[in-house]
């Protein structure tokens, strides 16, 4: 079977139009993610900066044997911080329990309870299955209207311009991460990502599963008041 080489344009014309037409595909590809830079610079700090919001939002990011995995931890350490030092009064854990033996928010409350959150403190959001499904869900299903958002660096400007666009004006805060594989791989991901967050944040689409209005988050503030 032969396959035919693709041939480059003979004239010097031809080439120049080439190479236009790569830098165009090259810029467009790489709008959406100056977009998130462009979009949320005044939104993101450290968790000594985060602003006292009632909610505090932990997006999931895998489990290991069934434990938050150390991306995870790291960012439910600065949850933990947050609640203790009376920055935020409720944390709302979101991620993904689409299958009996997968469990994500059960794991990060077990975790943030280990380290001193209490149980009344926490609301799962167990339909979390990706970061466009959480924010929508945050407004939508538990009523955040403002919160302080919890990731790595190469997620949180995601995050925010999403739950933004979702009607939930957020603070990220990006915690800090090991340069390794998963934090290289985390990055290189997030330029194809942000092309999915801009149509998201265009066309809004209904999350996988919405389901009817949950009083978790309400409740918690209450109880946070009257304690």
């Amino acid at each position: 079977m032969n396959i035919r080489r693709p041939r480059l344009p003979r004239t010097r014309a031809g080439r120049q139009r080439l190479v236009q037409a790569a830098m165009g595909v090259c810029v467009l590809a790489l709008l959406p993610a100056t977009w998130l830079f462009v979009s949320t610079a005044d939104r993101l700090g450290t968790t000594a900066d985060a602003p006292r919001t009632e909610v505090a939002v932990v997006f999931g990011a895998g489990l290991w044997d069934g434990e938050p995995s150390p991306y995870l931890a790291h960012r439910l350490d600065a949850a933990a911080k947050l609640y203790d030092e009376g920055r935020v009064k409720v944390v709302l854990v979101t991620g993904d329990n689409s299958r009996k033996d997968y469990d994500e928010p059960d794991a990060m409350r077990a975790y943030l309870i280990r380290h001193g959150v209490p149980d009344a403190r926490i609301v799962s959001d167990y339909a979390g299955f990706d970061t466009w499904d959480s924010c929508v869900r945050a407004k939508k299903i538990f009523g955040v209207d403002e919160a302080v958002l919890i990731s790595q660096g190469f997620h949180i400007r995601r995050a925010v311009a999403l739950c933004e666009a979702a009607g939930v004006r957020s603070y990220g805060v990006g915690v800090d991460a090991k340069h390794d594989a998963t934090w290289y791989y985390g990055g290189a991901r997030e330029i194809l990502a942000a092309g999915k967050a801009a149509l998201d944040a265009v066309f809004e689409p209904d999350p996988t599963f919405l389901g009817p209005r949950e009083p978790g988050v309400r409740r918690a503030l209450a109880a946070s008041t009257a304690g």
